[in-house]
């Protein structure tokens, strides 16, 4: 009996790993998660959720896997030897550093103290200049088929990698920086295969094709099949918004990823769904968001940033949470921060817009936030236009541009065979 080849896609997300497989059509077969034991900051935390979910697959789709890519958290960044063992824990994309500000005024004037250049001088201050400095996709890659010498594109974007000109800023040619960073390759294209050591610990085949991904929003917009007309916005831990343009965007937090051949502009503030988790459970946010009425006002003007500092719509290291006053009824509360995050996403989409994007005419929304009906409609107003929901996960995005990224390679062989 002839089974249908399958795709893998990998998430690396801020709570965990989720991972989905295709078949050759795109449809989805299989899905599974799992939450980091110790947090984000753990290296070995994403090797331990991403080894049991793959010797978790079922045998039949290890038996027929073809190719797997990797999405992660852009930003998240670790120090490694040069066999790929951490120093250390990783510094979360949500980490500011302003202890470097006037060093990336000398030597890298567009970076600010939220990138990923500030938090690898952290890392560099603390471990010399003899590391590896990995994103949290690169490394799994790395683990995968074991050899770190890889990056993606568009997840060393906040490291400073030039995606115009394809290089790394002048000022990183000296050798503090020079053989800390990854030789980049683009998304969707062949990083390697699998390592015999690392197929035989997962029970794969040792053919299996690792395909560079790309980071955790793209694979969210590649997950809703965006239409022209239409915006993404990724309700995660953070507020991400993105628009596919005909040309790159500039503008002080935005930043243009290449992903299928398309350019794919947006920004991404450092609030979102994760200042919701640190004031209520889970099962809170559930119950107090029915008692909402997101017809009306809670006459509260909140600005529920995680911590200090926003880099999109407003770039501001120093701008402050605003978490008070707090009424005494949660769900009141509840609203209020619920409007304060619509806020931020509708001057998200005003600033995108006035910077050169076509005005969507609707939104879809992917992440968790977007199964929150109350919310939805919350942002609705705020934002002025219609919001659809898509449930697809940004691991079935990956595993889609896997899937496209495969197929590209098998025509052109088959081309060249041809001539």
């Amino acid at each position: 009996m002839k089974h249908n080849p399958i795709f893998l896609g990998i998430d690396l997300g801020t709570r965990g790993v989720r991972i989905a497989a295709i078949d050759d059509k795109g449809n989805l077969i299989y899905e599974d998660s799992m939450e980091y034991t110790n947090g984000l900051e753990i290296v070995r935390d994403w090797e331990f959720c991403c080894r049991n979910l793959l010797k978790n697959l079922p045998k039949i789709l290890k038996t027929n896997l073809i190719a797997i890519g990797v999405d992660g958290t852009s930003g998240t960044i670790a120090a490694f030897n040069s066999q790929g063992k951490p120093l250390g824990p990783a510094l979360p994309y949500f980490i500011s550093c302003p202890e470097f500000e006037f060093t990336l005024k000398q030597m890298f004037p567009q970076g600010n103290t939220n990138s990923s250049i500030a938090r690898a001088l952290r890392l560099q201050s603390k471990y010399g200049s003899k590391i590896l400095l990995r994103h949290q996709a690169d490394w799994v890659n790395g683990w995968l088929i074991q050899d770190w010498k890889w990056g993606e594109e568009g997840n060393n974007l906040r490291l400073g990698w030039d995606l115009l000109h394809q290089k790394w800023p002048s000022s990183f040619n000296s050798p503090t920086w020079k053989n800390t960073l990854p030789k980049i390759i683009k998304s969707a294209h062949f990083m390697g295969t699998i390592s015999p050591e690392i197929a035989d610990d997962l029970e794969i085949p040792k053919k299996v094709l690792v395909i560079a991904g790309t980071t955790d929003s793209n694979a969210a917009v590649l997950a809703a099949r965006p239409g022209p007309e239409d915006g993404i916005t990724v309700l995660g831990s953070t507020i991400v918004i993105k628009r596919f343009v005909k040309h790159p965007i500039q503008g002080e937090g935005i930043t243009n990823h290449r992903v299928e051949g398309l350019w794919l502009s947006g920004g991404a503030s450092n609030s979102g769904g994760a200042i919701l988790t640190t004031l209520f459970s889970d099962k809170e946010l559930q119950e107090l968001s029915r008692q909402i009425n997101p017809e009306t006002n809670s006459g509260l003007n909140l600005l529920p940033l995680h911590s200090q500092g926003e880099r999109f719509p407003i770039n501001d290291p120093t701008l402050k949470p605003i978490l008070e006053p707090r009424p005494i009824s949660d769900s009141l509360y509840l609203h209020g921060l619920l409007e304060g995050l619509a806020r931020i996403e509708a001057k998200g989409w005003e600033t995108l817009i006035s910077m050169g994007a076509k005005a969507p005419k609707r939104i879809i929304t992917i992440g968790g936030g977007s199964k929150n009906p109350q919310w939805r409609r919350i942002r609705e107003r705020a934002v002025g236009l219609p919001i659809r929901t898509c449930n697809n996960s940004p691991a079935f995005g990956v595993a889609n541009l896997v899937l496209r990224a495969v197929i590209r390679e098998k025509n052109k062989t088959d081309k060249y065979l041809k001539s």
